[in-house]
């Protein structure tokens, strides 16, 4: 049992799956557990979605934290008062640690051995199991989905709007127009349905058209960025590289075939 655990320097939370109300209910006794512990001295650190565990204890409130991508809109209203950064790798604030998802648990357990065990030991470690030390951000690997999982049936008629109509300069005017919605009633809903305000969505949904251009066809960059309306180089080099950590020179040398 746990409890039989009195005193513990470092707590492991691994991933955990299904419905995360019901998981948080189901483990009171852990979450207390855990807070008892930390305040005792412990260090915490989750891995990937176990990052619910992590934030049900209350710890993560107030500070920063990671996740797997995919988890990002659920975990976003189940804990508003965490400052989710989905774009990290890994996030250490005041001996409580999160990593961002699946193999991302690598590169935690490294930082960790640097932490207990010095820069040495943890190069040794990355070199003998062959981890990239260096891999700071989940950014290059997020997939954009989009947020639907949620029941403002316009707000999803706008999304999906916008993700078929990528290659058009889509308005906010125009998009309200369309849904009959005012415009700040528009911006409100769509922020609190999606995550992102409606020019971010837009952004998003064309950065992803682009990356998949990049991925599977022969398209130059310039060719990609004309594809989905920009006309100013510079600005989509800014913004593919906001969205992805990578230049879409880099993006494409690294995920098209044709290019390995």
């Amino acid at each position: 049992m746990i409890q039989e655990v009195s005193r513990t320097d470092l707590i492991l939370i691994p991933s955990v799956h299904g419905d995360m109300e019901k998981i948080l209910g189901d483990n009171e006794a852990l979450l207390s557990w855990i807070v008892e512990q930390y305040k005792n001295g412990a260090s915490v650190a989750s891995m990937c979605i176990g990052a619910f565990l992590l934030a049900g204890t209350g710890l993560l409130n107030g500070r920063s934290c990671t996740t797997h991508y995919d988890f990002a809109g659920l975990f976003r209203r189940m804990f508003p008062e965490v400052n989710l950064v989905v774009d990290k790798i890994i996030t250490d604030e005041n001996d409580i640690y999160t990593s961002g998802g699946a193999y991302s648990w690598l590169n935690l357990i490294l930082y960790l051995v640097e932490k207990y065990a010095g820069r040495e030991m943890a190069v040794q470690c990355a070199k003998g199991f062959q981890i990239d030390i260096q891999r700071t951000s989940q950014s290059p690997f997020i997939i954009f989905n989009g947020q639907k999982d949620h029941d403002d049936e316009p707000i999803r008629k706008a999304q999906e709007f916008i993700e078929h109509n990528v290659h058009s300069k889509i308005t906010v005017g125009e998009l309200a127009a369309m849904l009959a919605l005012g415009r700040r009633n528009l911006e409100r809903r769509f922020k609190k349905a999606t995550g992102n305000t409606v020019m971010e969505y837009m952004q998003r949904a064309k950065m992803e058209s682009v990356k998949k251009s990049l991925e599977s066809s022969r398209l130059g960059v310039n060719e990609a960025m004309d594809k989905v309306g920009y006309s100013d180089p510079k600005a989509f080099r800014m913004i593919f590289k906001k969205v992805t950590g990578l230049s879409p020179l880099q993006y494409r040398n690294r995920y098209n075939r044709e290019f390995v």
